[in-house]
């Protein structure tokens, strides 16, 4: 069983040895190795049950290692410099440092500088960068703490360094600059609103892959181990209601199901809230043997987008 502790040293120590290490972020707990080590990226791989076609994002300590493993354009710099350390993903052209295993063999690298202060703490003991995908079996739902990587990826790692709950929830927003046009791979903390009132350039979304250019693009992913159905819940409620049924909503409850059986992500209604909570909730609800887990379409706005995607390429007809 991995040890969780808060020993930074330790974690450090055993990154520059080739092994495997769970690290807090601000979005979700990553599945940490030394993102300059074939031998150590082919185990995230393993332990991950993750396919190689599959990028990585590649994790670094500040805008100027940025340039030591990839070129940035000007537009990309200035998101860089608004969101990051954040929430946030550059795709960019990688140099030949970074190995072609960690992209898939594409010549652009997924970059981001973490927030969380333990992430940063450990890159600056490193002189490499950090490979680190969220910290769970592949397609199953992310981890946002410490107790999450260790009831699935505890036999397959070394250590989990546990700086408490995620403070976003969600992975991060990816994007990449092309043809004067921001490309969103992924969406996440920051919105569409955002990109565009600091480039000034229009934000197009990128549809979902199975040969994906960067992480979090899998059509398949974040999946409950329960069946997960998307619609008005109170008419699935109807449709399923021989069912032993658990819900997911955004601030609404609903009459004639008991407490434990319906997940409010927001009373007050704040979607910051809903995606912090979102990944929690799924795993809790994975626990117990519930035949079925309804779920609505969140507001469409800012996080709820990030909420909606999540949720979307969960559902069990994508399976």
């Amino acid at each position: 069983m991995a040890p969780i502790g808060i020993n930074i040293l330790r974690a450090a120590d055993l990154l520059e040895a080739g092994e495997l290490v769970a690290i807090p972020t601000e979005t979700v707990y990553g599945l940490a190795a030394n993102a300059l080590n074939e031998q150590a990226i082919v185990k995230v791989f393993e332990a991950k049950n993750r396919p190689s076609f599959n990028p990585l994002i590649v994790h670094v300590v500040n805008l100027e290692a940025i340039d030591e493993y990839a070129v940035m354009d000007d537009v990309s710099r200035k998101l860089a410099e608004a969101f990051m350390p954040g929430p946030f993903t550059l795709l960019l052209p990688k140099k030949a440092i970074i190995p072609d295993l960690v992209t898939a063999g594409s010549s652009k690298v997924a970059i981001r500088i973490p927030k969380h202060p333990l992430a940063i703490k450990v890159l600056m003991l490193l002189k490499f960068p950090l490979a680190a995908p969220s910290a769970n079996v592949s397609g199953y739902v992310s981890p946002t703490t410490a107790k999450h990587v260790s009831d699935g990826l505890t036999d397959k790692i070394s250590y989990i360094l546990d700086g408490g709950p995620c403070e976003v929830g969600l992975e991060s927003t990816i994007v990449e600059v092309v043809n004067n046009e921001i490309v969103l791979h992924r969406a996440g903390a920051v919105t569409i609103e955002a990109l565009e009132n600091v480039s000034g350039l229009k934000v197009v979304s990128k549809a979902h892959s199975e040969n994906p250019a960067t992480a979090g693009q899998m059509k398949s992913h974040y999946a409950t181990k329960i069946p997960l159905i998307r619609g008005d819940i109170e008419q699935l409620l109807k449709e399923h209601e021989e069912k032993y049924i658990a819900t997911i909503s955004f601030s609404k409850s609903y009459r004639g199901l008991k407490k434990g059986h319906q997940y409010i992500l927001s009373p007050k209604g704040d979607l910051n809230e809903a995606a912090q909570h979102l990944f929690s909730v799924m795993r809790s609800i994975d626990e117990f043997h519930f035949d079925v887990i309804i779920t609505e379409l969140f507001p469409d706005t800012g996080l709820g987008k990030a909420i909606n995607d999540r949720l979307g390429r969960a559902l069990s007809e994508n399976k």
